[in-house]
């Protein structure tokens, strides 16, 4: 009999074993080539002409992906050959070297390879138009979708999962080279004696976990100051650091002192979940720590990513106000001007209101402490514009009118410090004869004028037209004096059904550079949806493949458990203990394994968020919470799969 021949007869003979593995080669070759396929596709390349963003994003991401799968691979082998090796040591104590059972599995290896890799390319195909049009769907992309065959596509992913193959064939040979025949017989075996903790260390250890998690979520929210990326890493090391010594020393001291307290008589639920986890802890404990820790930062990029998109709309137009803004004093050389706007909009047929609004330049300073620290710079010359209440009254935005000698603060830039800046505070006006006092009551909700004319001060129409007599904008040196006095003619469509239409009639002869400067509310929504929708996408992507590699890595585990722990479960239904009664047991375990990681990751993710906050001018409760449950949902699935897969288990044991 060959070598190949005996390769032919063992796959035949361990399919039980090898699926499992052949699993997992084909789901990271089906998500990695969607991920290719997209990359190439005609339409996502054309939008990523558009957009430089997008391009980089991929890119990104696919170094990502790459590296999940490749973890994911490599851990799914290695629990492949912990199963196995019983194999692998009958095959060397029947005669053949190390080197022939290594040439065996990777040539074993490479077939499985080569299977995973044109099954995943085939199922990748079919699934890869459903990605298309919700990836086109999120940037806002109208029109015909039709998924392209890209060789370029099957070319990257055969390379990337040769690599794979070619890194677990490794992992393979150095499995072989570097086990006894003893070790490989006992490798099922194997586990830990739970030993007795020092009683004193070991409190103060996992009080010192719990004390560091806690520390970690207090200075997640006072990280705003100017040592923001030290606190950053701060957090991020104190929270690994105390989930790590949570599961290596808190869990164990707690399972310690459950059984000192029973005097070791745990009885069969006990026996069932809390004296596995037990014996397995010590080696539990980092992948539970990596697990636990990847899943928090992985819900709060989708629950970040998710707030952005729900709240695209809201937060563009905290930004602009108004749905079109045009300086009359000062035109771009493409720009239409707002007279012959407003002929296109009656030509059209298309509603709309429109008035004129006067924003006067303003130096100011203003005292120290008022905002944080790492944004307090405090003494220097400020340019803001003061805007009457009265004429934004009229032109249909609802501000409140602030009394004499107040004004409300208005930018969309700043709205993140509103929690942290000390209101009121005192605000010194240079830029008037003589120097004027005004008192900030207020950071008001976004601007009051769209985002190109910078940030505002209300004030009321008398405080207004006193400081249009008093100011002296010869004094303002940090404006150009066509800058200083400035008269905005706004338009609002009634029907926003028609603001695309509209938008195109401003937008129709601008060239990119212009963007920046005239934007209106619809074009700047646009802009924003697909940044965001692009940005949702990877983020969900990246999350549905962590998900499925870590809840299928958690299975995988559980299984092989499952089988070693067949004969103690087979033992028990002799004694007369009915499958119910056995379940009972495992399932307790199963919501340990599967649930405190999962509910550590939301706890340490919703405090991720919340210290991410500030980046948000809106409310990010619900888009959060939606995000995160779906999660935890799916996450969940796994868990079920497991107690079934054990259930069955305990069924066939007798």
């Amino acid at each position: 009999m060959t070598l190949f021949d005996l390769v032919i007869r063992s796959m035949r003979k361990n399919i039980k074993h090898y699926y499992l593995y052949f699993f997992a080669l084909i789901l990271s070759v089906v998500l990695y080539f969607v991920f290719a396929t997209l990359q190439y596709d005609p339409a996502v390349m054309e939008q990523s002409e558009v957009s430089a963003n997008m391009a980089a994003a991929f890119r990104v991401a696919g170094i990502l992906l790459l590296f999940i799968a490749g973890i994911f691979v490599v851990y799914a082998n290695a629990i492949f050959l912990k199963r196995r090796s019983k194999e692998i040591g009958l095959y060397q104590l029947i005669g053949l070297t190390k080197g022939a059972v290594t040439r065996l599995l990777i040539i074993e290896n490479a077939l499985l390879g080569a299977g995973a890799l044109i099954i995943g390319v085939g199922a990748g195909l079919l699934v890869s138009r459903v990605f298309l049009m919700l990836l086109m769907k999120l940037i806002g992309h109208e029109g015909f979708i039709e998924v392209s065959f890209s060789m370029a596509a099957v070319i990257q992913t055969a390379v990337v999962f040769i690599a794979i193959i070619a890194l677990t064939s490794v992992q393979m040979l150095f499995t072989v080279y570097r086990s006894t025949l003893l070790g490989l017989f006992n490798s099922e075996k194997s586990g830990e004696h739970p030993k007795k903790p020092k009683t004193f260390l070991s409190a103060v250890l996992a009080i010192l976990g719990m004390g560091l998690i806690v520390f970690g979520y207090w200075f997640s929210g006072h990280m705003l100051n100017n040592m923001i990326y030290f606190n950053m890493l701060a957090v991020l090391a104190s929270t690994i650091l105390g989930t790590y010594l949570v599961f290596r020393v808190t869990i164990s001291w707690l399972f310690y002192q459950i059984r000192k307290r029973k005097q070791g008589h745990l009885g069969l639920n006990n026996s069932l979940s809390l004296a596995p986890l037990m014996h397995r802890m010590k080696g539990n404990a980092n992948s539970l720590t990596i697990i636990t820790v990847l899943s928090a930062m992985t819900l709060a990029m989708l629950a970040g990513s998710y707030s952005l998109y729900y709240s695209t709309e809201k937060e563009t137009r905290y930004m602009m106000p108004f749905d079109f803004a045009f300086d009359e004093q000062w035109l771009a050389d493409d720009e239409i001007s707002a007279e012959a706007f407003e002929a296109e909009l009656k030509e059209k047929e298309i509603n709309y209101t429109t008035a004129t609004i006067e924003l006067l330049g303003v130096e100011w300073t203003y005292e120290e402490g008022i905002f944080p620290a790492f944004m307090d710079w405090s003494g220097g010359i400020y340019n803001t514009y003061i805007v009457s209440a009265k004429q934004l009254q009229k032109a249909g935005l609802q501000v409140d009118t602030p009394k004499d000698g107040t004004v409300i603060y208005h930018s969309s830039e700043m709205s993140f410090l509103a929690k942290d800046m000390k209101i009121p505070f005192e605000i010194y006006i240079t830029s008037s004869e003589p120097e004027s006092k005004y008192t900030a009551v207020k950071l008001g909700e976004g601007n009051v004028i769209n985002n190109t004319w910078g940030p505002q001060f209300v004030v009321n129409d008398a405080d207004f037209e006193k400081y249009k007599k008093a100011m002296v904008p010869e004094s303002i040196e940090n404006m150009s004096p066509e800058w200083i006095i400035k008269s905005i003619r706004i338009f609002n469509i009634t029907d926003k059904s028609q603001l695309a239409l509209a938008s195109d009639i401003r937008t129709q002869h601008w060239d990119e550079g212009s963007w920046s400067y005239g934007a209106d509310y619809y074009s700047m929504y646009e802009r924003s949806i697909q940044s965001n929708g692009l940005l949702i996408f990877i983020a969900g992507f990246l999350g549905l493949v962590f998900l499925i590699s870590t809840g299928s890595i958690l299975y995988f585990k559980q299984m092989t458990e499952a089988e070693q722990e067949k004969k103690s479960y087979a033992t028990l239904r002799q004694l007369g203990f009915t499958v119910q009664d056995i379940m009972r047991g495992i399932i307790r375990k199963q919501a340990f394994v599967f649930g405190l990681p999962l509910l550590i990751g939301l706890l340490h993710s919703v405090f991720a968020i919340k210290a991410a906050s500030f980046l948000f001018m809106s409310d990010i409760t619900v888009p959060a919470s939606i995000a995160m449950g779906v999660y935890a949902l799916i996450y969940l699935i796994f868990a079920f799969l497991t107690v079934g897969y054990y259930r069955k288990t305990v069924k066939s044991a007798l």
